[in-house]
């Protein structure tokens, strides 16, 4: 099998830049020509293998960065605008836009930008805003969107965010991690109380009192103190890195801080060399790691698929949480499925229900329309609200990676990975879905001409070309 060459130009310049090194310093320090490193960072030549070893011994560069980067997201991202109507008698084929995403990926991000503006401002006119015109920031991204990108572009990864967690949690040996975080906080000054209070969590910052509701369960209580504990103690650090990302509204930079001290409560519950260890050992055991780490099974699922950290990462996970609509509420993927950006996710997946049997795993062997098998586990987990006539809010989540990795999952085990028929066909979502044949399609593919015969009827109502 011919060993698949590797362009990677973007990511070349990018640390070059990073590195504040001219080309021809870069190439010294590569053992390339200029002429030669100019053409691998246009991406006319692959990158060879004496530069793949020069920047692992040179720069401690973690190689495989090369091959993962932002392409795969950029590409399903572009894919999915470029299913909009508007862009019907012109879409590109696929190789360019891949061309794009690894050529050109800031262009990519302007044109994803600019799609994202003209989807919004098309909404508002369809909805009949009486505001629109008379608000400039309407066409901006909203701030949720803006911060979502922040993670999904980061790997859902902050590096300095998470070594300053694992570095306060290696504090806790003897005492816990809930009374290293109560005496942290004394020690300003804050009293911590646990009160029948409606919010989870509540911070007087003039009497310096913080009120966690004494309903919540311990990994939700443990949770929302090492949260408090990062926006007081480390906010130094939150505003620094809040100053890199230059978001574009202070809602934005503000549900961006409290995104970073979830990131921090996360990986000081669970911090990571300790936490990607007891993973490798319990064969990513969702309910005993979260027994050993005192954390939610939705807590564990979601720091899996953090675990990025360069030199040292983890299975590439995807993770996701929906509600019983099928509305994306939470998504990361370290894999290249990627989610829909606007809309719900396939409905074959088993994801949607986990609502059927509650309390309960359920793994589902699916292949992508790209060919790409994945194992996929699913459960929900609803949120009682702690009172009789309070709601409950209903979520599920689902944890997968591509199968190649089903060796190191308890999960896998006895199924039948060696069985094509064994694995669904599920989609990204039916607007850029290529499959002719799917029973639960709701639209057809924008991308794809249509035959309708009044005298036939299928399982849909037409048949996709």
């Amino acid at each position: 099998m011919a060993t698949q060459k590797l362009y990677a130009g973007a990511k070349l310049r990018e640390t070059r830049q990073r590195l504040a090194l001219t080309q021809k310093d870069f190439a010294a320090k590569l053992g390339v020509s200029l002429p030669y490193l100019n053409q691998m960072e246009n991406n006319n030549r692959p990158v060879s293998t004496t530069v793949v070893l020069a920047l692992a011994q040179e720069f401690g560069f973690d190689v495989t960065e090369l091959s993962t980067g932002d392409s795969e997201r950029l590409v399903s991202d572009m894919r999915e605008a470029m299913a909009d109507p508007v862009f019907a008698d012109s879409a590109p084929p696929l190789a360019d836009l891949r061309l794009t995403a690894s050529n050109a990926p800031a262009l990519a991000r302007a044109f994803l930008d600019l799609h994202r503006a003209y989807r919004q401002t098309h909404e508002r006119l369809a909805s009949l805003d009486e505001a629109l015109g008379r608000d400039d920031a309407r066409t901006q991204p909203s701030p949720w969107d803006e911060v979502r990108d922040f993670f999904h572009y980061c790997d859902n990864y902050i590096d300095a965010v998470d070594r300053a967690a694992e570095r306060f949690a290696a504090q806790t040996e003897g005492i816990g991690m809930r009374a290293h975080a109560l005496a942290s906080l004394e020690k300003s000054g804050i009293t911590v109380s646990f009160e029948e209070i409606k919010p989870i969590r509540q911070y007087d910052p003039d009497l310096k009192v913080l009120t966690l509701s004494s309903r919540a369960n311990p990994a939700t209580q443990d949770f929302q103190l090492l949260l408090q504990l990062a926006l007081l103690k480390q906010n130094a650090l939150l505003e620094a890195t809040l100053d890199l990302a230059r978001f574009q509204s202070d809602q934005a930079r503000a549900i961006a801080k409290i995104g970073l001290a979830n990131f921090f409560a996360g990986a000081a519950l669970m911090p990571y060399t300790a936490f990607q260890s007891a993973a490798r050992e319990t064969r990513h055991d969702l309910e005993l790691l979260a027994h050993r780490f005192g954390a939610s099974i939705e807590q564990v699922a979601h720091r899996l698929s953090t675990l990025q950290r360069p030199g040292a990462k983890g299975i590439p996970f995807f993770f996701v949480r929906v509600d019983q609509a099928g509305t994306i509420t939470k998504r990361h993927s370290a894999t290249r499925l990627q989610f829909a950006r606007f809309g719900g996710a396939c409905p074959l997946w088993n994801v949607h229900r986990a609502f059927e049997t509650p309390g309960r795993f359920l793994r589902q062997l699916a292949e992508t329309p790209d060919g790409v098998r994945y194992i996929s586990l699913a459960r929900d987990v609803s949120k009682p609200g702690g009172s009789f006539g309070a709601p409950t809010r209903r979520f599920a989540i689902a944890l997968g990676c591509e199968v190649r990795h089903a060796a190191d999952l308890v999960y896998a085990d006895d199924l039948d990975l060696a069985n094509p028929r064994a694995f669904e066909p599920i989609g990204i979502s039916c607007r850029i879905c290529e499959r002719k044949e799917c029973h639960q399609r709701a639209v057809p593919p924008l991308e794809r001409r249509l035959s309708i015969n009044t005298d036939e009827r299928g399982v849909l109502p037409y048949t996709v070309d």
